[in-house]
Formats: C-alpha cells, sequence, structure tokens
C-alpha cells in the first residue's frame, strides 16, 4: 500500500505504516532528496569543523572528509574520513575524532536545524590513498611504454 505525505518543501511517497504512529521522517529513504541535503550539509560542516575549530594535536592536518551517511531517522552517522600518513597518524586522528565528537554535534546541532543531530560514527577510508596509488601505477606504465 502507498501513501503521500508532504512535510515543508519535501514530498514523500513511499510505504505506509498501518497500525502504528509513524512520522514522515522515519519513512525517509535512503537516496531521498531529503537526505542526500543532509548529508551534504553535515560534511561540509563537519570539514570546516575538522580544519577550522579543533585544535587536538592528534589530528593530522591533512585529515579529509570523503562521505558523510546519515540514518533515515537522523539518529546516527557514519563519517567517512581519509587521512594522509602512516598507520600511526590514522589511528591517533581516529582517537582525536572519537574524542572531540561529542563537540563536533554540539556544533551541528547549533548550525543545522534538524530533528534530532546524529551521533557521529567515524571511519578511515582509504579510497583517496588507493586513488593516488593506482595513478602512480597508470604512470610508470606510460612512462614504460614511452621507453621502449
Amino acid at each position: 500500500m502507498y501513501c503521500q505525505a508532504s512535510a515543508g518543501r519535501f514530498k514523500f511517497t513511499g510505504l505506509c505504516h498501518i497500525g502504528g504512529k509513524k512520522g514522515i521522517g522515519d519513512y525517509m529513504r535512503k537516496n531521498s532528496y531529503k537526505n542526500t541535503v543532509i548529508n551534504v550539509e553535515v560534511k561540509k560542516e563537519l570539514s570546516n569543523l575538522i580544519s577550522r575549530e579543533i585544535k587536538d594535536p592528534r589530528i593530522n592536518p591533512m585529515t579529509s572528509v570523503v562521505s558523510v551517511d546519515v540514518a533515515a531517522d537522523l539518529k546516527t552517522a557514519k563519517v567517512y574520513i581519509s587521512v594522509l600518513g602512516d598507520e600511526e597518524a590514522k589511528a591517533s586522528t581516529l582517537a582525536g575524532l572519537k574524542s572531540a565528537a561529542s563537540f563536533m554535534r554540539g556544533q551541528l546541532a547549533k548550525t543545522l536545524n534538524l530533528r534530532n543531530t546524529p551521533e557521529l560514527n567515524f571511519i578511515l577510508d582509504n579510497s583517496i590513498e588507493y586513488g593516488v596509488h593506482i595513478s602512480k601505477l597508470i604512470d610508470e606504465v606510460n612512462e614504460r611504454d614511452q621507453n621502449k
């Protein structure tokens, strides 16, 4: 059974919940426009906080937020970060970010107008390092081909 509902400027079409009290936000789909906008805004704010606000010496200055996945109920967020450095720098950055998570959550609550401010879970993402490694390998192969 499908229902239509609207919340502000967002329109929702999806499965109805029969027999219980559920709000529109409880059915927010993973790839919905609203979820995408929230993910982008949280990513921007976290990038800003990590680079400008947090003064923890454990956090590597070459830390970037790759992506953010906020759950549909806005209770949790997976924050994928990339750290340029060795394993020790990655581990210390992750520890620093985890200790500053409550501060960042409070700052998100002040800047973003969300029903719930998500709990932040930081996850290391090696995709940028992997991309640099693959690019170097391609350059080496191209260089060898030109020398033949």
